[in-house]
């Protein structure tokens, strides 16, 4: 078998349909399974992918045991000689796969492999690659100096962004939402560290990989993750979490640095959680300004019968073209198009925040979005 894709699920029914239709898309042709593992969702995410997608392998966990644990459920009873990690909020291609596993043969030493990522909107997600969390690349990372210096190979490590996202790069971190490895070596090295809830095992599976003595790479395939841009970075939660995750990482990695990284990380989280907490204050205080929210914006339905998603959706007045001026939304017909069509389709036509895309998903007659759950 040349491929196992493992999917964890919490909550997200129709992006996870919508994914397990592009993976099943992308794999035509490949001898492959997918392991979809659920988080105790609550919902009926499970029994409607089993309606439509009989032939996955379904795992269900009677609590939320976190990102890492229910990865491993997977990953230990993986066949494929290559195993993808993937996000349930995610629209993979063809060329994702295949030019992934094609880069493995050749590269001997690659243990790893991560996409382009792309948000709901075509913008490049930076987390895409990522550099080793020493304690300089740490230090400017929570103190903001990457991001007053993002061009910078001294101050702006932690996302690379120096480096191009149009090329090949050997990089050190990989996400989680997208990560191509040797099932060989994820099951030696025993998959994710559970001891890292949310956040912060792909970090240090990453490393791992690395001091196994393999390689991580970036290929610049295109790929969309929505949840991208819709974590709630500002919330005190998720700044916390993140940060705890990081002191894991060095309690295991770094020791020696323990005593003078602690309280440096420890006031980076006071730091972070007051600026999350002004952000959010001032939001409600002051009145938007500028451009209307998209949810006003006219639309553009893209597909082969727009009278028809028009019909289904209740969206009575569209254009079929995207004007070279003005914010749209953007609807794509998904029975139009094949998912590889629709992902190049945001990339090729992102502009700077004026489009907003959505997908229509003919099968069930909704509209996806990026900020939906």
């Amino acid at each position: 078998m040349e491929l196992t894709v493992v999917i964890v699920n919490y909550r997200v029914k129709y992006l996870l349909e919508q994914t397990l239709r592009a993976v099943e898309q992308a794999m035509q042709g490949m001898a492959g399974e997918v392991i979809v593992v659920d988080n105790l969702s609550g919902d009926d995410s499970i029994a409607f992918s089993r309606e439509r997608h009989p032939q996955v392998t379904y795992i269900e966990n009677q609590e939320n045991v976190g990102f890492a644990r229910a990865n491993n459920q997977a990953i230990m009873q993986a066949r494929g000689e290559y195993t993808l990690i993937l996000n349930p909020d995610t629209i993979i291609t063809p060329e994702c796969l295949h030019e992934g596993i094609q880069w493995m043969e050749e590269h001997p030493q690659c243990g790893a492999i991560g996409a382009r990522m792309m948000d709901g909107n075509g913008v490049f997600l930076p987390e895409s690659k990522r550099s080793f969390p020493t304690p300089w690349v740490s230090f400017c990372k929570i103190f903001g100096l990457s991001k007053l210096f993002p061009r910078s190979p001294w101050f702006a490590k932690y996302h690379l962004r120096y480096l191009s996202d149009l090329e090949p790069q050997h990089i050190d971190i990989l996400s989680g939402a997208y990560m191509l490895c040797r099932t060989g070596v994820l099951q030696q090295l025993g998959g994710f560290d559970e001891d890292f809830f949310m956040y912060g095992e792909d970090i240090d599976l990453s490393y791992r990989i690395v001091k196994a003595g393999y390689q991580n790479w970036f290929l610049p395939t295109p790929m969309v993750h929505y949840k991208g841009e819709s974590t709630h970075k500002d919330s005190m939660r998720y700044v916390q979490v993140f940060y705890d995750a990081m002191l894991i990482f060095y309690r295991k990695h770094f020791p020696r640095f323990n005593v003078i990284f602690y309280p440096i990380v420890k006031l980076g989280v006071v730091v972070r959680a007051g600026m999350a907490m002004a952000r959010r204050l001032i939001k409600r205080l002051l009145p938007a300004k500028g451009q209307p929210a998209s949810g006003q914006w006219p639309w553009v339905i893209i597909g082969s019968d727009a009278g028809n998603v028009s019909r289904r959706t209740g969206i009575a007045e569209f254009l079929t073209e995207i004007p070279p001026t003005g914010n749209y939304n953007v609807l794509i017909d998904d029975g139009s198009y094949t998912y590889s069509q629709v992902v190049s389709y945001i990339r090729e036509h992102s502009d700077s925040g004026r489009l907003a895309f959505h997908i229509f998903a003919d099968r069930h007659g909704i509209i996806i979005s990026p900020k939906m759950s």
